[in-house]
């Protein structure tokens, strides 16, 4: 069958990442609306004489020396003398991501950036704009099936075999420049909105999950209040359905339309500058959401994300409204289990560790050993079994007991766990609601005035360390701890 593609575009080299990402920016906007154009002609009945195909741009380094840059920055380093290659979406979204991994790379090894075009084809479904919308009515009339015409999606260019360190690439290259291929951060994409309800160049680089509507209302509460008040820090607030309401010391005004009926899991966006802001989603209940939603938003690569959340208690010595900041994880949630062996330990990141229990001093305005009063530090287990309490307790209470488990839920070690094997810094902070295993559940009026007292002060100290995290330098952050043997340069 003919193949119909726009013009080959030869491979330039750059020495400036600003140029690097123009062209690379270039070819990709011109290889999409080339397949857009045609996709617009079959709708008007034009029908192509062949298999319409246009490609991704890819990212080419090379490395001649095993030689290190003078870097602090864990990522940016290619680790072997060889080709280094990745392809490449969506320039607009990424702009300060590619350039800044641009001029990581040239700082610490030096030659050029290359761009050119990849023999990656970019399927019909990824080179739609988001939200998009076809003349369906036209299309289907045709009986001509998209796929005899375009490229779909391919599951096999779109895998996580990177990012859990099982590709094994030729001796000499090309080694992954990245740890998503431009099928699979387009896929995510694609999902972002139709999980979340907003478009992904809305999502700030600090991420907080939780499982509670109460807690997402009282971001709301708190984001609209800075909205309002002229907060010095925050442009604007980002609800489902793109609605924007924007700072008052910017004008203030409101755009978009809100959702008439709430996403799967929708996100809302406190957005300043950069993409620094503070993202926060309500993922709701078990760790397939969990894994679902950190899946796709690793894409963004994002600099910290946490779980704010509720939890059982397990010790007599806790007390409903108590805090418990995660050190260790009991994995019990299984969704990970192919991606991530049970036997990697996921450990405490000490820069979110402390940054979570500074924000608690602030916001309760306790010290030292004072924090210890409404603050443990310990195991978090997380099971994939909603009515654990059901089962033959005997037999989990010694399982926990050997643990040292503290605090149980369903979704901070899969949070934990995918913030690991994406190299995204992580954290738990959760809050005691009930202690089934010493009989102490919530009656409907205690619950309100527990969440009417405590929800506000938790969310204020999620947010609060979110901005002592967004204020420390890349180096510290982005911890090398999280990277393996060999790893991508791209952050």
């Amino acid at each position: 069958m003919t193949t119909i593609s726009p013009p080959h575009i030869a491979t330039r080299s750059f020495t400036d990442p600003e140029k690097a990402w123009e062209f690379l920016a270039e070819i990709y906007h011109r290889n999409t609306s080339f397949i857009r154009e045609h996709l617009d002609g079959l709708a008007h009945g034009v029908i192509p004489g062949g298999r319409v195909r246009a490609c991704y741009p890819q990212v080419e380094v090379r490395s001649t020396s095993f030689g290190r840059g003078r870097s602090t920055l864990p990522y940016g380093y290619l680790h072997t003398p060889g080709l280094y290659r990745t392809t490449v979406t969506a320039p607009d979204l990424f702009r300060t991501y590619f350039q800044e991994q641009f001029s990581v790379i040239l700082n610490n090894h030096g030659g050029t950036i290359d761009i050119g075009e990849s023999d990656t084809p970019i399927p019909l479904h990824f080179a739609m704009p988001p939200n998009a919308r076809v003349d369906g009515e036209a299309l289907n009339a045709l009986d001509i099936p998209l796929r005899d015409v375009f490229d779909a999606p391919d599951l096999a260019n779109a895998d996580d075999e990177i990012a859990n360190g099982t590709f094994i690439p030729p001796k000499g290259g090309p080694y992954p420049l990245a740890a998503f291929t431009a099928p699979r951060v387009d896929y995510s994409l694609f999902r972002l909105s139709h999980y979340t309800g907003t478009d992904a160049q809305h999502f700030q680089n600090f991420v907080i999950f939780t499982n509670y509507q109460f807690y997402i209302d009282e971001f709301c509460r708190v984001a609209k209040e800075y909205m309002s008040s002229g907060h010095a820090q925050y442009d604007s607030f980002i609800e489902p359905g793109n609605f924007i309401t924007n700072n008052v010391r910017l004008g203030g005004e409101v755009s978009g339309t809100p959702v008439a009926r709430a996403p799967q899991m929708p996100a809302y966006h406190l957005t300043t500058g950069r993409s620094r802001g503070i993202t926060m989603v309500n993922i709701g209940v078990g760790p397939s959401n969990a894994k679902t939603i950190t899946d796709h938003i690793a894409v963004l690569r994002p600099h910290a994300w946490i779980m704010l959340g509720h939890c059982a208690g397990l010790r007599n010595s806790q007390e409903l409204g108590d805090y418990v900041l995660a050190h260790a994880y009991v994995r019990e949630d299984h969704v990970l289990d192919a991606d991530l062996p049970l036997s990697v330990p996921i450990p405490a990141l000490a820069e979110v560790q402390v940054a979570l229990e500074q924000a608690v001093e602030e916001i309760t305005q306790l010290e030292g050993l004072e924090t210890k009063r409404i603050m443990r530090t310990g195991t978090v287990a997380t099971f994939d079994n909603r009515n654990w309490e059901l089962r033959d307790q005997a037999e989990i209470t010694q399982r926990l007991s050997q643990s040292r488990a503290v605090a149980l839920d369903m979704e901070s070690a899969t949070i934990a766990a995918n913030g690991f094997r994406f190299r995204v810094p992580y954290g738990t902070l959760l809050c005691v609601s009930d202690k089934p295993l010493h009989g102490e559940l919530k009656l409907p009026g205690m619950a309100s005035d527990f969440y009417r007292t405590q929800v506000n002060r938790h969310l204020l100290i999620g947010l609060r360390a979110m901005e002592i995290l967004r204020d420390q330098p890349a180096e510290r952050l982005h911890s090398r701890k999280l990277r393996s043997f060999v790893e991508t340069a791209f952050q």
